[in-house]
Protein backbone atom coordinates (compact mmCIF):
# COMPACT_ATOMS: atom_id res chain seq x y z
CA UNK A 1 0.00 0.00 0.00
CA UNK A 2 1.56 3.06 -1.13
CA UNK A 3 1.45 6.74 0.86
CA UNK A 4 -1.41 7.95 -1.83
CA UNK A 5 -3.61 5.01 -0.83
CA UNK A 6 -3.02 5.49 2.51
CA UNK A 7 -3.84 8.72 2.70
CA UNK A 8 -6.89 8.50 1.22
CA UNK A 9 -7.34 5.76 3.86
CA UNK A 10 -7.33 8.13 6.94
CA UNK A 11 -9.43 10.54 5.46
CA UNK A 12 -12.27 8.22 3.75
CA UNK A 13 -14.15 5.38 5.86
CA UNK A 14 -16.54 4.75 4.45
CA UNK A 15 -16.84 1.55 2.13
CA UNK A 16 -18.77 -1.18 0.44
CA UNK A 17 -17.38 -4.96 0.81
CA UNK A 18 -17.80 -7.54 -1.48
CA UNK A 19 -17.43 -11.21 -1.24
CA UNK A 20 -17.99 -13.94 -3.01
CA UNK A 21 -21.36 -16.47 -2.25
CA UNK A 22 -20.96 -20.17 -2.94
CA UNK A 23 -22.37 -20.03 -6.10
CA UNK A 24 -18.53 -17.22 -7.36
CA UNK A 25 -21.94 -14.17 -7.25
CA UNK A 26 -20.61 -11.38 -5.65
CA UNK A 27 -22.51 -10.03 -2.10
CA UNK A 28 -21.86 -6.77 -1.28
CA UNK A 29 -22.30 -4.87 2.37
CA UNK A 30 -21.92 -1.41 3.34
CA UNK A 31 -19.01 -1.19 5.93
CA UNK A 32 -16.32 1.09 7.87
CA UNK A 33 -12.52 0.52 6.93
CA UNK A 34 -9.88 2.09 8.96
CA UNK A 35 -5.98 1.83 9.35
CA UNK A 36 -4.32 0.76 12.69
CA UNK A 37 -0.75 0.10 13.64
CA UNK A 38 -0.36 -0.07 9.55
CA UNK A 39 -3.24 -2.50 9.18
CA UNK A 40 -6.41 -1.85 7.04
CA UNK A 41 -8.85 -3.26 9.62
CA UNK A 42 -12.68 -3.72 9.58
CA UNK A 43 -15.22 -4.89 11.91
CA UNK A 44 -17.81 -7.60 11.70
CA UNK A 45 -19.43 -10.47 13.73
CA UNK A 46 -19.24 -14.06 13.85
CA UNK A 47 -22.86 -14.54 12.09
CA UNK A 48 -22.48 -11.92 9.68
CA UNK A 49 -23.30 -13.58 5.84
CA UNK A 50 -19.43 -11.98 4.51
CA UNK A 51 -17.96 -13.66 7.19
CA UNK A 52 -19.32 -17.02 6.43
CA UNK A 53 -18.25 -16.11 2.75
CA UNK A 54 -14.68 -15.05 3.88
CA UNK A 55 -13.97 -18.47 6.08
CA UNK A 56 -14.77 -20.38 2.71
CA UNK A 57 -13.05 -18.09 -0.06
CA UNK A 58 -10.88 -15.29 1.64
CA UNK A 59 -10.84 -12.24 -0.89
CA UNK A 60 -12.62 -9.26 -1.12
CA UNK A 61 -12.93 -6.34 -3.40
CA UNK A 62 -12.94 -3.16 -0.45
CA UNK A 63 -14.80 0.04 -2.93
CA UNK A 64 -13.69 3.09 -0.57
CA UNK A 65 -15.68 6.22 -0.99
CA UNK A 66 -15.66 9.98 0.66
CA UNK A 67 -18.77 11.28 2.40
CA UNK A 68 -18.60 14.23 -0.27
CA UNK A 69 -17.09 14.07 -3.48
CA UNK A 70 -16.02 11.96 -6.52
CA UNK A 71 -12.91 10.39 -5.33
CA UNK A 72 -12.87 6.60 -5.17
CA UNK A 73 -10.45 3.83 -4.75
CA UNK A 74 -10.64 0.15 -5.34
CA UNK A 75 -8.79 -3.01 -3.54
CA UNK A 76 -8.88 -5.79 -3.89
CA UNK A 77 -7.61 -8.24 -0.93
CA UNK A 78 -7.01 -11.40 0.97
CA UNK A 79 -8.84 -11.20 4.08
CA UNK A 80 -7.58 -12.93 7.65
CA UNK A 81 -10.55 -12.71 10.04
CA UNK A 82 -8.93 -11.97 13.18
CA UNK A 83 -11.16 -13.76 16.72
CA UNK A 84 -10.24 -14.50 20.18
CA UNK A 85 -9.63 -12.48 23.82
CA UNK A 86 -7.77 -9.56 22.40
CA UNK A 87 -10.13 -7.99 19.79
CA UNK A 88 -12.54 -6.59 21.63
CA UNK A 89 -9.60 -4.25 22.65
CA UNK A 90 -7.95 -3.54 19.53
CA UNK A 91 -11.67 -3.26 18.04
CA UNK A 92 -11.60 -0.38 20.87
CA UNK A 93 -8.04 1.17 19.30
CA UNK A 94 -9.37 1.42 15.77
CA UNK A 95 -12.55 3.17 16.68
CA UNK A 96 -10.87 5.90 18.58
CA UNK A 97 -8.31 5.95 16.10
CA UNK A 98 -11.06 5.52 13.43
CA UNK A 99 -13.17 8.58 15.00
CA UNK A 100 -10.17 11.08 16.26
CA UNK A 101 -11.47 14.17 14.34
CA UNK A 102 -14.97 13.25 14.16
CA UNK A 103 -17.21 16.65 14.35
CA UNK A 104 -18.64 16.43 16.85
CA UNK A 105 -15.99 14.53 18.93
CA UNK A 106 -16.44 11.71 21.31
CA UNK A 107 -14.81 12.32 24.49
CA UNK A 108 -10.85 11.50 24.94
CA UNK A 109 -11.20 7.12 24.97
CA UNK A 110 -14.83 6.94 24.42
CA UNK A 111 -16.03 6.08 20.93
CA UNK A 112 -19.59 6.74 18.93
CA UNK A 113 -21.86 3.31 18.68
CA UNK A 114 -24.80 3.20 16.76
CA UNK A 115 -25.13 6.87 17.27
CA UNK A 116 -24.43 6.73 21.06
CA UNK A 117 -21.37 7.75 23.07
CA UNK A 118 -19.63 4.67 24.84
CA UNK A 119 -17.37 4.73 27.38
CA UNK A 120 -14.55 2.45 26.61
CA UNK A 121 -15.85 -0.51 29.55
CA UNK A 122 -19.28 -0.30 27.96
CA UNK A 123 -17.97 -0.40 24.06
CA UNK A 124 -15.51 -3.65 25.28
CA UNK A 125 -18.79 -5.24 26.98
CA UNK A 126 -20.66 -4.65 23.46
CA UNK A 127 -17.89 -6.20 21.87
CA UNK A 128 -17.92 -9.08 23.36
CA UNK A 129 -21.54 -9.62 23.97
CA UNK A 130 -21.88 -9.36 19.97
CA UNK A 131 -19.48 -11.42 19.34
CA UNK A 132 -16.94 -8.69 17.12
CA UNK A 133 -13.88 -10.17 15.40
CA UNK A 134 -12.25 -8.14 13.04
CA UNK A 135 -11.60 -8.28 9.37
CA UNK A 136 -7.78 -7.64 8.84
CA UNK A 137 -7.24 -6.92 4.90
CA UNK A 138 -3.96 -7.68 3.35
CA UNK A 139 -3.73 -4.94 -0.34
CA UNK A 140 -3.08 -6.95 -3.24
CA UNK A 141 -4.08 -4.48 -5.76
CA UNK A 142 -5.41 -0.66 -5.41
CA UNK A 143 -7.42 1.41 -8.07
CA UNK A 144 -9.17 4.44 -8.55
CA UNK A 145 -9.19 7.95 -8.50
CA UNK A 146 -7.86 8.93 -5.73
Amino acid sequence: MDEKVRAFLEQNHAAGMITLRRDGTPHAARVAVGLLDGRLLSSGTQSRFRTKNLRRDPRCTLFVFPGQGAGWLGLETTVKIREGPEVPDLTLRYFNDMQRGMTPAPKPGNVIWFGAERTPEEFLKLMVEEGRILYDFEVSRAYGMY
